[in-house]
């Protein structure tokens, strides 16, 4: 199986949760196959149920499954790691500080591994203490150009940015989706995105010329009484994705 996001035009892929395996193949169908499925490692209490329970969503959709934290908690940064090297997925969400062990469990280059840094109302400064250990610390801030090269170092993919808000931290963000476009990177917008704001988002880091985006858009398209990812919202989502390519 492809262990590659599918990217529309090569440049972008969307990420929604998956309350269900039959919930991630109908979103999979309605973003044309252009979208990972965000699976939660804090559902489960044992990597084994998790494997089992994964490999079904895999099945369901071609491996389009993004093995996620669980709102960025970095307690599950070790668990990830573990499911990521069974499971052998198409996307990771990993804390700063988990992104190495990621890589080296894999074993290959070609899963993304996004590797989370947090705005600091500074333009162009991110904060990188991430970890179970190190979120607990005084902020790490450092250069965003220098965040990029901790990450490549590690093995990383892309910047997770998180959590934008929407679009409280657009300056910042801007300031990011440059430099992932400076120095060959991928980003991952997190946080906050909706319907209204997801477009303006989107077409920031395509104007900025970033190689690969994968916008995360979570809650906002959850329906409350089911739990399900809302696929009319989804066929909405890719609707906008194209509109930013052209």
């Amino acid at each position: 199986m492809k262990k590659t996001p599918n990217y529309l035009e090569n440049r972008l892929c969307l990420n929604v949760l998956a309350n269900s395996v039959d919930n991630a193949k109908a979103c999979y169908e309605a973003a044309k196959g252009h979208v990972v499925l965000g699976v939660l490692s804090k559902n489960y209490d044992t990597d084994a149920g998790a494997i089992e329970d994964m490999k079904r969503y895999i099945e369901a959709t071609d491996n389009a499954l993004s093995v996620g934290l669980g709102a960025g908690d970095p307690n599950q940064s070790a668990m990830v790691s573990r499911l990521a090297q069974i499971l052998q997925p198409q996307h990771v969400n990993q804390v700063f500080t988990g992104v190495g062990t990621s890589r080296a469990l894999l074993g290959q280059d070609e899963t993304v591994i996004n590797g989370l840094v947090s705005p600091t109302g500074t333009v162009g400064m991110v904060n990188l203490a991430t970890g179970p250990l190190s979120s607990q610390a005084p902020a790490g801030i450092v250069p965003i150009e220098t965040a990029i090269a901790l990450l490549k170092d590690m093995g990383g993919s892309s910047i997770k940015f998180f959590n934008m808000k929407g679009l409280a931290h657009i300056e910042e963000y801007k300031a990011v989706a440059k430099a992932c476009a400076d120095n060959d990177f991928y980003l991952e917008p997190t946080g906050g995105i909706d319907l209204e704001n997801f477009q303006e988002i989107v077409q920031i880091a395509v104007d900025a010329g970033v190689k690969k985006i994968i916008p995360h858009v979570y809650s906002s398209i959850i329906d409350k009484t089911t739990g399900d990812t809302k696929v009319e919202d989804v066929k909405t989502l890719y609707a906008m994705m194209k509109e930013t390519l052209k």
